[in-house]
């Protein structure tokens, strides 16, 4: 693939987008997409619902809600973008397209949603009756023990490694170009996991130990992301069919060939993609370090 190819496809690619969204004979997306759409739009409602009931029973000069808000808004509103914008029905023909959409999901909408800590302001939107039930349900044994086990860091970085790996598998993919249903069920899959992912790292990450093991799975996540990516890059035939066809029936922004939209998509993943998981792991092994010598110099002094 040239690299006059790459910056071209990449530059038209907004202007594409926009063409295809509104062609004369596709149908508004939000009729095709309501399994993308309507956790979208309950989630955003319910947030909205319980932060109107929870910002009179906090103060505003010390309470962190405000910037958790703001977390949760600029997350939710990439996540509303990535799958209502052209982008979204551009992805249906280049791979590119697609893979920027998935590296929004997940790198970007994901932490910041995730670090806004949007539990409390969910429950508040519950009627109190159904606020206790729910937080009772959540305290018990059994369910308890499966959301530790689910948000252990090592369990989460597996989840969301696997994740990546079995949806770009050709066989799964192809099934999500074919179908809106798949479609949907690989987009929650990529989220759910990435939000889980960086639920577990960002939780009690005040603890140097914490933050160390942090740092080790974003470093392995970055490894596993990267790896698929430049397999993808260095690939010289498509690995799917659906946009085999269409590279077929030069459609790809660009002027691309499938293989060459296929190796894009691919220095996408390789190289941001994995980029921002090295440099948060950086970030976290350099709090941990720190942490770790505040605590010594702490039982320094003591003794």
């Amino acid at each position: 693939m040239t690299w006059n190819k790459a910056l071209l496809a990449a530059a038209l690619l907004p202007g594409l987008a926009v063409a295809h969204h509104v062609g004369v004979d596709e149908e508004p997306a939000w009729k095709s997409e309501w399994p993308l759409l309507a956790p979208l739009l309950v989630s955003g409602v319910w947030y909205a619902v319980g932060l109107l009931r929870l910002r009179a029973r906090v103060s505003a000069d010390r309470s962190p809600l405000w910037r958790y808000c703001v977390l949760f808004a600029i997350g939710w509103s990439t996540l509303a973008a990535s799958l209502l914008s052209p982008l979204h029905e551009l992805g249906e023909v280049s791979f590119t397209a697609h893979m920027t959409e998935h590296e929004l999901l997940m790198l970007v909408a994901a932490p910041l949603m995730a670090l806004s800590r949007p539990i409390s302001v969910f429950l508040w939107a519950c009627p109190r009756a159904a606020r206790r039930v729910l937080i009772d349900g959540a305290n018990r044994g059994s369910v308890s023990r499966v959301w530790s086990f689910l948000t252990l860091p090592a369990v989460a970085t597996v989840s969301q490694i696997c994740a990546l790996w079995l949806w770009h598998m050709p066989s799964l993919f192809d099934k999500a170009l074919e179908s809106e249903v798949w479609h949907a069920l690989q987009h929650l899959s990529f989220l759910g996991t990435a939000l889980l992912f960086w639920w577990s790292l960002t939780r009690s990450s005040h603890r140097a130990n914490r933050r160390a093991i942090a740092a080790i799975c974003l470093f392995i996540t970055s490894l596993a992301s990267g790896a698929l990516g430049a397999l993808m890059a260095i690939s010289s035939s498509p690995w799917y069919e659906g946009y085999a066809a269409i590279g077929s029936k030069g459609f790809l922004p660009g002027g691309l060939t499938a293989a060459e939209d296929q190796q894009l998509a691919g220095l996408i993943m390789w190289i941001p993609g994995g980029l921002v998981h090295f440099v948060a792991a950086i970030v976290f092994a350099y709090g941990a370090l720190n942490r770790r010598g505040s605590d010594g110099s702490t039982r320094i002094s003591h003794a």
